[in-house]
């Protein structure tokens, strides 16, 4: 099975990241022919600090091969270096219909959210994605639940041009974790985590000690004194022993039986505990592999090489198909 999927280099990883998509692909890796990828182009969508961005990128890059992606076993690569990603975009959104974006949910939430960087780009977004994933023909494509929407889109795409112009792409399936593909904000237990909207409920992956302690113990958890997972009721809660499970391996239901005697208190301290030890291996890591950026460069030039070889074979495919070739 072939698998592509990415993520924005915006910031460092969190733990909602990690169990929603970046988990999965260190399993996947084992058996499939994966690629991974520093999505910039995606990143550039939304305000950001030019500065800054090739830092991002290498940070992120540190980040993959910190949490066990393998660049024996998968391909890793920046976006924006293999130039087919923008030109298929392009092609793509020749055969799409304007209304299609339109009613994208992440373009619409975008837009509210940054009202005076409403661009062209964010709502082509979906096209660049759908260009991400058919490029390579992926079988698979791992992401978090808020993307389903736009993998959906790209089916429908690949679907369109293939009846157009002839099979050239294949319908992706996307793959969602069994648990795990939504983690909620520590402090608005009803919202997603994420570091850009709520830096405060963002627990990072590679944060010290002390401030993870700091953030598990502030976390909101709900009226009363049970602790009982059920999201409806009790989402401060429920999103603990989730993240508590995921990370000790236990069943919810293991975990519940261990604390119904504790407090809110105790279950938070364990829970500390547990991410600061489960998260120790991935800092470690991190902190020594930036101290070897010329690495980092040959691996994500390794990655172009390879990405490029089949990006280029499905371009003269698509090409030949439309008569631009």
């Amino acid at each position: 099975m072939r698998i592509f999927s990415g993520i924005r280099p915006t910031g460092e990883l969190h733990i909602g990241n990690y169990l929603g998509a970046i988990k999965q692909w260190v399993k996947l890796q084992q058996e499939n022919e994966c690629l991974f990828s520093i999505v910039d182009l995606h990143a550039i969508t939304t305000p950001y600090n030019p500065k800054e961005l090739q830092k991002n990128i290498l940070e992120l890059a540190a980040e993959y091969l910190a949490v066990g992606l393998d660049p024996e076993k998968c391909i890793l690569f920046v976006q924006s270096q293999v130039k087919e990603h923008a030109e298929l975009a392009w092609i793509l959104g020749t055969i799409t219909p304007l209304g299609e974006l339109k009613r994208m949910t992440q373009f619409k939430e975008k837009s509210k959210k940054h009202p005076d960087y409403v661009n062209a780009g964010l709502l082509n977004y979906p096209l660049l994605m759908a260009a991400d994933i058919l490029l390579y023909k992926a079988d698979l494509v791992p992401v978090g639940v808020d993307q389903r929407q736009h993998v959906e889109l790209t089916r429908e795409i690949a679907r369109r041009f293939n009846k157009r112009f002839g099979p050239v792409f294949k319908e992706p399936q996307v793959l969602l974790p069994k648990m795990g593909e939504k983690i909620m904000s520590l402090q608005n237990p009803t919202k997603k985590m994420s570091k850009t909207d709520d830096p405060k409920g963002c627990l990072g992956l590679f944060e010290e000690p002390e401030e993870i302690k700091k953030k598990v113990m502030s976390a909101v958890t709900d009226s009363g004194k049970k602790i009982k997972y059920d999201p409806k009721r009790k989402p401060g809660i429920s999103n603990l022993l989730l993240i508590y499970s995921l990370f000790s391996g236990k069943a919810i239901e293991k975990i519940e039986k261990e604390f119904k005697d504790g407090s809110y208190k105790n279950f938070k301290k364990s829970l500390a505990e547990l991410l600061i030890n489960s998260l120790e291996p991935f800092r470690k890591k991190r902190k020594e592999l930036l101290t070897r950026e010329v690495y980092i460069k040959e691996i994500l030039e390794q990655g172009r090489k390879k990405a490029q070889l089949i990006a280029q074979s499905t371009m003269m495919e698509v090409k030949k198909q439309m008569g631009l070739f």
